[in-house]
């Protein structure tokens, strides 16, 4: 009976520590995004696969287009934690340039999700990038990440390069 007890009271204390984050993600939040909207165009927020708060917004030039995001247990301080660069190669295909940011938390998953969304938005049926050889130490990982978010991948191991390409058909 008393481990019951304990067990109630562990879950009452753990409701209160989820309570507390939670309420200091949304304070964060709404100062992050009248910081981030100053300068940049606030897209969307989102949650990580640990169901943390994030913000994603972007900067757009005439040809290049950039999707940064920023978690929401930190304060905006001017700096992303995860970024898709991305240039505009003609009315139907987006080039991925780079992918930048902290590995491993579902960042670049939540910001290839948008990156698709504009591209439907703005009617490119096409997102392309290029695997070079700076990233073969980690080129099983890009492919594994491309494939989930349904690119074509090809890879040429002895050459070390390759193309990904998404189409929206």
């Amino acid at each position: 009976m008393k481990s019951a007890f304990l067990e109630k009271e562990k879950n009452k204390e753990e409701l209160k520590q989820e309570l507390d984050s939670l309420e200091i993600q949304l304070f964060r939040m709404q100062n992050n995004i009248r910081e981030i909207a100053k300068n940049s165009e606030v897209i969307s927020i989102d949650q990580t696969k640990e169901d943390n708060w994030v913000i994603i917004y972007a900067d757009k030039e005439e040809e290049t287009c950039q999707l940064m995001l920023h978690n929401c247990e930190t304060p905006y301080r001017g700096k992303w934690n995860s970024a898709i660069q991305a240039e505009y190669k003609d009315d139907n295909t987006i080039h991925i340039a780079d992918i930048k940011g902290e590995e491993n938390k579902g960042y670049g998953s939540i910001l290839m999700k948008h990156l698709k969304e504009l591209a439907r938005d703005e009617n490119v049926q096409f997102i392309t990038g290029d695997i070079v050889k700076r990233d073969f130490d980690h080129v099983e990982r890009l492919e594994y990440f491309y494939e989930k978010h349904y690119f074509d991948v090809k890879i040429d191991h002895e050459e070390q390069c390759g193309e990904i390409v998404w189409n929206d058909e």
